[in-house]
């Protein structure tokens, strides 16, 4: 797992990258204090977990937080700190995600008929209160 820093504030996590070829039984990649919550399992036949349904629980979230998984293709993200500069440029293949916190990001196609799943925290009330558009990209 790639954990990527801001270097302004370095304590402050903006990105993580974690590889398919990671995966090894239950894996918690987000930090419990995010919005966002990713979490990758390595199972095998036969295995299951209780029923379960989720407690209703208000919450607030301050901040639109984001994860691709790529499916097929391979994707090239562009990671930027809290003053809008690159900080890291990683590729992603089949089975890979990112996940941005903080902080900026682009992805840039680099195969035909690339598929990705993206996630994010909602409810998405619009462009105008979701984004923030970076002047240098």
């Amino acid at each position: 797992m790639e954990k990527i820093y801001s270097r302004i504030q370095p304590e402050t996590l903006l990105h993580i990258v974690y590889r398919l070829d990671e995966i090894n039984g239950r894996t918690n990649i987000s930090p419990d204090e995010e919005f966002l919550q990713l979490a990758s399992l390595k199972m095998q036949e036969g295995q299951t977990f209780k029923a379960h349904k989720h407690i209703f629980l208000e919450k607030t979230t301050n901040i639109a937080q984001e994860s691709w998984v790529v499916i097929k293709g391979s994707v090239k993200c562009i990671f930027y700190d809290l003053d809008d500069t690159i900080i890291a440029e990683p590729i992603l293949l089949p089975g890979d995600c990112s996940m941005t916190f903080r902080g900026g990001h682009n992805y840039l196609i680099l195969e035909n008929d690339t598929i990705v799943y993206e996630y994010k925290t909602g409810p998405y009330l619009g462009q105008q209160l979701d984004k923030e558009f970076l002047n240098n990209k």
